[in-house]
């Protein structure tokens, strides 16, 4: 069965984005220095890509405008907005849970949460995996990772690796 894998960066203090929705603080602690590529061993993994409409938004005017970066992915965005069509992107406005629910169900490789972070919110329940790269960097606000979850989860350690002062912790629920 497919997984649900949650893989992104947050700060030292739990945040994905700058007050502002910035991420250009997404560096390792020496700009001089290589860091692993732990996202190109990470995306043949996967097939599926899921994010809110800011994320989206963020993707194609300023992360990469002009390029469309999950090309032969099944990405789906979730939003109330009317949008225009775009190839390789599906606009939905269902339930998160209920559009995860069925693709869990399909064959495929596994499903990733790309951002942001009321999604992840509405997904906690069904995440198998949180692959978290922690940047060096206190940011002090912003967007919050995990804003108030409805309960608890208790999650296991199952790998740490470290590149360039960014440290990659991956857990599984208990």
């Amino acid at each position: 069965m497919r997984s649900v894998v949650l893989f992104i960066a947050m700060s030292l203090d739990g945040f994905i984005a700058a007050p502002d929705g910035g991420v250009d603080w997404l560096t390792g602690q020496d700009s001089a220095a290589e860091t692993a590529d732990s996202y190109g061993a990470f995306v043949p993994t996967i097939d599926t890509v899921l994010m809110g409409w800011n994320t989206y938004h963020q993707v194609v005017t300023e992360l990469s405008p002009g390029q469309w970066p999950y090309e032969g992915l099944d990405c789906y965005v979730f939003t109330h907005r009317q949008a225009s069509p775009v190839p390789g992107v599906r606009f939905v406005s269902c339930a998160p849970c209920a559009l995860v629910d069925q693709l869990k169900a399909r064959p495929g490789r596994d499903i990733w949460i790309c951002g942001g972070a009321q999604l992840i919110r509405q997904l906690s329940d069904r995440i198998d995996r949180l692959r978290i790269s922690v940047i060096p960097t206190l940011l002090g606000q912003g967007v919050r990772l995990f804003p108030a979850l409805a309960r608890e989860q208790k999650l296991r350690l199952t790998g740490v690796t470290h590149s360039n002062g960014i440290v990659e912790l991956t857990y599984q629920p208990r």
